[in-house]
């Protein structure tokens, strides 16, 4: 598990707006296509809540009203109709204690997770330090879960999966979770393991 340290709580209108431009730089990449992905960043502890992108919403056009804020269930409490998947942000959360959370679609993750379900090993890269690792000279083990629609059921897989100096998931057949201590600590994160996940692409 790979603890966070949040940064200060962001308002709502605020959050939005961080939000919708870190899901257009996502959907730039190619990595949030249609209305694919979601994205997530804490407003408060206690109680738990969180802004969330809006379901159904071209995440390379978002403004700053397309959040739905959401308990640490993951249930809306304002208007709005939240991702299905904001449930499985809320377990990360309160799991990790990230300060943001990234859910993209790549088709590095998705190759990936049907070929390695037994998770993807990393040795030696200098790019691991981009995930807080003081050097290289580390091994770590990106882990995979099988999906489920059920939000309960994969936040049980994922809870099991965790891996300390791993803070991402790959669900196999999907995309990836990345979190980190605030949105932009959760995008270099995932910058980061989508970049692992292309080189084991690459080396078949």
């Amino acid at each position: 598990m790979t603890e966070t340290t949040p940064a200060a709580a962001l308002d709502v209108e605020e959050a939005g707006a961080v939000l919708a431009a870190e899901a257009a730089r996502f959907a730039s990449f190619g990595w949030m296509r249609g209305t694919s992905g979601n994205l997530s960043v804490v407003l408060s502890r206690e109680p738990l809540r969180l802004a969330v992108t809006a379901s159904g919403r071209d995440k390379g056009e978002l403004t700053a009203s397309d959040v739905v804020v959401t308990d640490g269930q993951g249930a809306a409490v304002g208007p709005g109709r939240p991702s299905a998947e904001a449930a499985l942000h809320a377990r990360v959360v309160r799991l990790t204690g990230a300060g943001a959370v990234v859910h993209v679609h790549t088709v590095a993750s998705v190759v990936m997770g049907q070929r390695s379900p037994a998770g993807i090993p990393f040795e030696g890269l200098e790019m691991l330090k981009g995930l807080g690792h003081p050097t290289h000279e580390v091994s770590v083990t990106l882990p995979v879960i099988a999906n489920s629609q059920d939000m309960t059921e994969l936040g049980d897989r994922l809870e099991a999966a965790l891996r300390p100096g791993m803070p991402a998931v790959v669900v196999a057949g999907h995309g990836i979770y990345v979190w980190g201590a605030d949105p932009r600590e959760a995008r270099h994160r995932a910058e980061v393991v989508e970049w692992l996940l292309e080189l084991a692409l690459a080396r078949g």
